[in-house]
């Protein structure tokens, strides 16, 4: 009776999540996999209970959280009941008292190991000092190599958090949405998950850049009719061809996202009306067989070729040789009737199936039976990650941009001299070539022949490259080598003989040390070497032997003297004052004074607020550190962070080194908003492009000095064959004068381009 009870009396919640739970079976049930209902069933109502009365910060009951992340899982991935179930259970072990092996118990070992690997991710750190992000993303690519449904599901994660970010503060919606484009949003690319690469940055960018990303939403639905208007123009005789062919298709318009459009923006700097490809066209077609598909979409090129001309340095061909991730399509760009470049997509169902849900289209495993990562491109990728995981101990950062490097690069098609292909990052070396190769090619690599040409061995290989290297026995690496290579393998491989090469050195250097203090009845002592890393400005001992081993310190009588004491070089005055007997002045001795001098900087207490905004004002703005990296001024969207002497930073949020932090750092993270008057100025440099012109000068002095009032510090202007380059240092309030200058200036005849420098 009391358990018939129960099932009468509903929380409030429990219709919506029986509701969510039944969308979830109904989207399972229509899919291609084996009907597993029960154990899914099992999975879900045990989540259940053991999520009872939890909610998230949203108010919902926790348990929607698991579904949502299994919908996706099902719905836009098109994973299996192994999956699902794992999804549904990714948070029990984190959060509730259940451990693994009662996971495994009650669902198997193999839903059991991925709600392992899930929740090694979210676990604690390795080292206080470390960066969680970073070291998260270490377990969750050591997890990998187990199963890839573990990072599969982590996206489906990220991609439900993303899209309830609105329920955090704003400093949790910095740093979630800084670890999503610097890490997720690439991850889900190189996996090819298109669609939810492209919804996790633009969720990222709304978060971040709120004013921007409504802006250019406006902007897309103001010209929505325009660009429905062209598409049709343009696609009619497109499919009077394909119809007349026979061709069983559907043609789509594919608009950029407001981030990629944004993105644009900032790496081109031209406005949204000066972007012109926001508009492309897809043509899928269902081919009459498999084996013919790849012939079809190159007639279907040849067909619409012949309406409209081409651009011959604008075809991409991924049909022969498909990305890593397993995207197959054809690319041209054509020439309209209106006279716009529009870019063509020419891909079969198939290929538009793997474009959209990646690996998942073409999975390598039945649900049930065991995923060996030596198969196709997957086990490519896998390997490609061990090798940046055996690094020993890699900066948590460091190992990020490895990532970055190795595993989002665009790619490039290298051949051998034999012609076998090789798949590297854009942007590798024929260096890294010789590692990739081999690490005997690579250490004794004394340059190389790209295309029958010798080139040294920074040369960076184009696609299509046919490499041939060349070695000497009498070659050895050089430190200097570390600075052109890209690649995880190759840096890895030079690190390693260095460190090798080093500790060679280095016992020479303590063998030569030990003798020359035995020469005057003293030993090695810690005492001895501070006292002669003090003396020599070396910081740790193994730098010390390192240079008396490479023979860039020759020990002598001074340093005797220095550990006997006889040695008073300054009298023990420390810091700044060392430098008086440089300087001459008083003047002089005041200056560097001061700038060893700290500064009154705001220091954050254990008590500090990290969840409340930084408001910035006239009266504090001296208490905060402004890097040089970017220059935020007021009316720019910024953020803080808390550096290691617990001063706070103040960085755009779309600043190079703030991405970094937020995906690296992302707890020290801070809101900022400005709160200032009007009162102080600040520096803005603005840079100016064109056509030059007689009185074009005198033009823009009046409208700055004049017309607007604005303060103007420096002007440079050089020109060359009828083109100016120009930069104008100003004074302003905030990013508001900026535009306003910014506006007034493009009016001027003859100016093409003009953008505040970042």
């Amino acid at each position: 009776m009391e358990e018939h009870n129960e099932e009468l009396v509903r929380e409030p919640g429990e219709k919506m999540v029986d509701e969510a739970f039944q969308h979830l079976l109904d989207s399972y049930l229509t899919s291609r996999h084996r009907k597993k209902v029960d154990i899914i069933t099992k999975a879900f109502n045990f989540a259940r209970q053991a999520h009872k009365g939890v909610k998230r910060l949203s108010g919902e009951p926790y348990i929607m959280h698991p579904i949502a992340v299994a919908q996706i899982a099902c719905s836009e991935i098109g994973l299996g009941s192994t999956s699902i179930c794992a999804a549904l259970l990714h948070d029990v072990v984190e959060d509730t008292d259940f451990t693994v092996e009662d996971i495994s118990n009650i669902f198997g070992p193999k839903i059991a190991q991925i709600v392992d690997g899930l929740t090694k991710i979210s676990g604690g750190i390795f080292g206080g000092q470390a960066s969680a992000q970073a070291e998260n993303i270490k377990k969750l690519l050591l997890t990998m190599s187990d199963d890839i449904r573990v990072i599969l599901i982590k996206i489906c994660d990220r991609l439900h958090n993303m899209r309830t970010l609105e329920s955090q503060p704003a400093n949790k919606q910095y740093k979630i949405a800084g670890e999503t484009l610097y890490i997720y949003a690439p991850l889900a690319n190189r996996l090819g998950l298109n669609k939810i690469k492209t919804e996790l940055e633009n969720l990222s960018f709304k978060f971040e850049h709120p004013e921007e990303f409504n802006t250019i939403e406006k902007k897309l639905a103001i010209t929505q009719e325009s660009r429905d208007e062209l598409f049709e123009q343009f696609t009619l005789p497109i499919r009077e061809a394909l119809d007349k062919m026979g061709v069983n298709y559907k043609i789509q318009a594919r608009v950029k996202s407001p981030y990629s459009i944004w993105n644009k923006m900032q790496t081109k700097n031209v406005s949204f009306d000066e972007i012109y490809d926001i508009l492309a066209v897809r043509i899928i077609f269902k081919p009459k067989s498999r084996e013919e598909e790849i012939n079809e979409c190159f007639n279907i090129y040849v067909a619409i070729s012949k309406i409209y001309k081409s651009h011959p340095d604008r075809m991409r061909d991924w049909l022969s040789h498909p990305k890593t991730n397993g995207y197959q399509a054809l690319h041209v760009t054509l020439m309209s009737k209106q006279g716009r470049w529009i870019e063509v997509q020419i891909r079969s169902d198939r290929m538009n199936e793997i474009a959209e849900q990646g690996f998942a289209a073409h999975w390598k495993y039945k649900e049930g039976e065991e995923y060996t990562e030596d198969e196709g491109e997957l086990g490519d990728w896998l390997r490609t990650i061990k090798e940046i995981l055996d690094d020993p101990q890699p900066d948590a950062m460091d190992f990020l941009d490895a990532i970055k490097l190795n595993l989002f690069a665009s790619e490039i098609f290298v051949f051998t001299p034999k012609g076998e292909i090789k798949t590297m990052p854009a942007g590798c070396t024929a260096l890294d070539f010789a590692f990739q190769i081999h690490t005997f090619l690579g250490s004794h690599c004394i340059g190389a022949k790209v295309n029958h040409r010798l080139v040294p061995l920074s040369h960076k290989l184009q696609s299509g490259d046919q490499v041939e290297i060349l070695t000497s026995n009498s070659q050895h690496v050089q430190p200097s080598w570390i600075n052109f290579v890209s690649t995880a393998k190759a840096k890895g491989k030079i690190q390693a003989i260095l460190r090798r090469d080093n500790r060679e050195i280095q016992k020479k250097g303590e063998q030569t040390l030990t003798d020359f203090l035995a020469r005057h009845d003293m030993e090695v002592t810690t005492s001895v070497l501070d006292k002669l890393c003090e003396l020599h400005e070396v910081k740790k001992h193994e730098l010390l032997f390192q240079a008396i081993g490479e023979k860039s310190i020759i020990l002598g009588e001074k340093d005797i003297d220095e550990l006997l004491g006889k040695n008073t070089r300054d009298g023990g005055k420390k810091g700044w004052w060392r430098l008086i007997p440089f300087l001459g002045g008083k003047e002089k001795v005041k200056v560097v004074k001061q700038a060893f001098e700290v500064q009154d900087y705001f220091i954050v207490g254990k008590d500090f607020n990290r969840k409340k905004p930084v408001y910035i004002t006239e009266n504090n703005i001296t208490q905060f550190i402004f890097p040089s990296c970017c220059n935020p001024i007021p009316g720019d969207d910024a953020l803080g962070f808390i550096d290691n002497k617990n001063h706070i930073e103040i960085h755009k949020r779309n600043c190079q080194v703030a991405n970094r932090l937020k995906s690296g750092y992302g707890n020290r993270i801070l809101d900022v908003k400005w709160d200032m008057h009007r009162r102080l100025y600040f520096d803005a440099n603005i840079i100016l492009r064109g056509i030059d012109r007689l009185g074009l000068l005198n033009d823009l002095t009046q409208v700055i000095s004049h017309q607007l009032n604005v303060d103007m510090k420096m002007l440079t202007f050089k020109t060359n064959e009828n083109i100016f380059d120009g930069e104008i240092n100003l004074r302003v309030h905030d990013r508001d004068d900026v535009q306003v200058i910014i506006d007034e200036l493009k009016a001027l005849r003859g100016i093409q381009e003009i953008h505040l420098r970042n």
